[in-house]
């Protein structure tokens, strides 16, 4: 008898205690969810962060209102999300840039790796290595041998210093031990003129923005940096099937919350994510961003998270790069 009044107790100390959890679960979201993108409008991310807000907003109940807050490589819309309350109505599209800025600034007055929790991988994005056609290499292998032979003679166009196309190319010169000197560019589109015009030899760049002056033929692509070929180019091999195993440098784009956020708002979040991407529809339009969509559990976010931290933290301390 005692045992089962013990029994009926716990039991209903459980219930209660769980009452509150599912009551919240249940009544979020009471608001619109403030979706913060931390780089200017019609750019990749801005784009991808739209559709999925456009297709949240109705599963959710509530709009999911996307707000541009651009500046210091993504750090003032982070930085916004970062210290915002951990209640679900502050999200940020995260991108690779985060997980570079975590060890490339000297100073930084948040952690990524701390101060957010990941929800959802919303997308990939391949990079490309071309090169002008004036270049005698037409393979990966044909051009590390080129840039053997001619040690700090070739250069290598970028977006900037520290950008995930910066760091793409400062990888690949870790891995092949290859002296290419870098030349950083305010923007992908001054870098990608200069390469047309033979001003600069090579460049690893977001496949979307370098398709059509590949298939003009003012660029010749020799390689796909993700881990497996992209399916709009499947005559195009990896970087890693090329010569360089283990190499991958992929643009992604993904949802965190301030850390702290509660486990179950995470998780409706990440089921609202990943039902929005996979609808045929977005498929679709992902691909005219050369963007291949992606989904899982935040468990698995995460680990992706803290292996880009960790793969670009290495690249970044061998290369020398650092931002005050």
């Amino acid at each position: 008898m005692i045992q089962n009044r013990w029994l009926f107790g716990a039991t209903i100390a459980l219930a209660a205690a769980l009452a509150p959890l599912a009551s919240r679960a249940q009544a979020y979201p009471a608001k619109p969810i403030r979706y913060v993108v931390p780089f200017p409008p019609a750019g990749a991310t801005d784009i991808l962060a739209r559709w999925v807000a456009e297709k949240m907003s109705p599963a959710l109940g509530r709009p999911v209102v996307v707000e541009n807050r651009s500046g210091a490589a993504g750090g003032v819309g982070t930085e916004l999300v970062a210290k915002s309350p951990p209640d679900g109505y502050t999200i940020l599209m995260a991108t690779a840039a985060q997980s570079i800025s975590e060890t490339l600034y000297v100073r930084q007055p948040f952690s990524f790796a701390r101060d957010l929790a990941a929800v959802a991988l919303i997308a990939r994005v391949p990079n490309v290595m071309e090169v002008h056609p004036s270049v005698p290499a037409r393979t990966v292998k044909e051009f590390i041998a080129l840039a053997k032979a001619r040690p700090g003679q070739l250069n290598f166009a970028s977006s900037g210093a520290g950008t995930t196309l910066h760091m793409s190319g400062e990888l690949f010169k870790m891995m092949t031990g290859t002296d290419i000197v870098h030349v950083p560019y305010k923007g992908s589109a001054p870098a990608i003129t200069d390469l047309m015009a033979g001003q600069v030899s090579v460049m690893w760049d977001n496949l979307p923005a370098s398709w059509p002056y590949i298939k003009a033929g003012r660029l010749r692509a020799i390689a796909i940096t993700s881990a497996f070929r992209y399916p709009g180019l499947p005559d195009l091999p990896t970087v890693a099937e090329s010569g360089v195993p283990g190499y991958e440098a992929s643009a992604w784009f993904g949802v965190v919350v301030p850390a702290g956020t509660p486990r179950e708002i995470i998780v409706r979040l990440n089921g609202e994510i990943n039902r929005a991407v996979n609808l045929p529809d977005m498929k679709e339009r992902f691909a005219q961003q050369g963007a291949i969509p992606a989904s899982g559990t935040p468990e698995d976010f995460a680990a992706l998270i803290r292996s880009e931290i960790e793969k670009w933290g290495k690249v970044v301390k061998v290369s020398g790069a650092r931002v005050e």
